[in-house]
C-alpha cells in the first residue's frame, strides 16, 4: 500500500478505483441523425447497420444517454451497439462516453458511415484516416484527440449536381439503389461482426471488397 493510500485508509477516505479498459467489449457506433425526416436517408445508412446487427441478435435499442443504444453477444465477445442522438456533427461527445462508461478503449471501437467519396456498393474498412469532409467523424476525431480508431466507410455514390451535395447526401435511397441496399447492409453488419470477432486486418482482407450489385427489378 502506497503512503497516499495509508493516509486515506486512516482518514476513512477510500482509495482510488483504477480501471482497465475491457479487452471483450466493443463499441460500434452507426452514424446517423434522429427524427422521422431523416429516416430510410442516405446518411443514416450507419443507424441502418447496428439496426440489423441488433435486430440478428433479437435485441432492441433504449433510449438512454445521448444514444440509442443495445448490447449483443457474437463470438464472446460483447457489442455495444450505439445510435448517437446527439445529430450527426457532434457525434464524438456520444461515442466518448459510450467509450468511458464501458472502458472501451480506440482498438476496440468502430465507427460506420456514409461516404460520398465511394462507389454505391463499395464498403471499406480502415483502421484510421482522414475525416475526409465528413462532419460525424471530424466531431469525433476532436473529441478523441486523433484518427487512429476504426471505422467503416459504406459507399453511397455522388450522383449529384453541383451544389446539390447536401440534398443528395440528406435524401431517401431512390428505387434503383433500394434493390441493393439490404445486401449492402447485411455486409456492412457482417464486417461490423467480424471486425469484433477476428480483428481489423482479416476483416479489411475478406469485405474490403466491391458487393455484384444487382439490376433494377422490373
Amino acid at each position: 500500500m502506497g503512503l497516499l493510500d495509508w493516509i486515506k485508509q486512516i482518514l476513512g477516505i477510500s482509495p482510488e478505483i483504477v480501471y482497465e479498459e475491457d479487452s471483450m467489449k466493443f463499441l460500434i457506433a452507426g452514424l446517423g441523425n434522429i427524427g422521422a425526416d431523416y429516416e430510410n436517408t442516405r446518411h443514416n445508412i450507419g443507424f441502418n447497420v447496428v439496426d440489423a446487427i441488433a435486430e440478428k441478435a433479437g435485441a432492441t435499442f433504449k433510449n438512454d444517454t445521448l444514444a440509442d443504444i443495445a448490447e449483443v453477444k457474437h463470438k464472446g465477445r460483447t457489442l455495444i451497439l450505439i445510435k448517437p442522438t446527439t445529430y450527426m456533427n457532434r457525434s464524438g461527445k456520444s461515442v466518448n462516453y459510450w467509450m468511458t462508461k464501458h472502458k472501451i478503449s480506440k482498438e476496440n471501437l468502430l465507427v460506420v458511415l456514409d461516404d460520398l467519396n465511394l462507389d454505391y456498393g463499395v464498403i471499406r474498412m480502415r483502421g484510421k484516416g482522414s475525416d475526409g469532409g465528413h462532419n460525424g467523424l471530424k466531431d469525433i476525431d476532436a473529441t478523441l484527440a486523433g484518427n487512429d480508431y476504426a471505422r467503416l466507410r459504406i459507399g453511397i455514390g455522388n450522383k449529384f449536381k453541383q451544389g446539390q451535395q447536401v440534398d443528395f447526401v440528406l435524401g431517401k435511397w431512390d428505387d434503383e439503389e433500394k434493390v441493393n441496399l439490404d445486401k449492402i447492409i447485411k455486409k456492412s453488419a457482417d464486417a461490423s461482426k467480424s471486425f469484433a470477432a477476428i480483428g481489423l486486418k482479416f476483416t479489411m482482407e475478406n469485405f474490403n471488397k466491391p458487393i455484384k450489385l444487382e439490376d433494377k427489378k422490373v
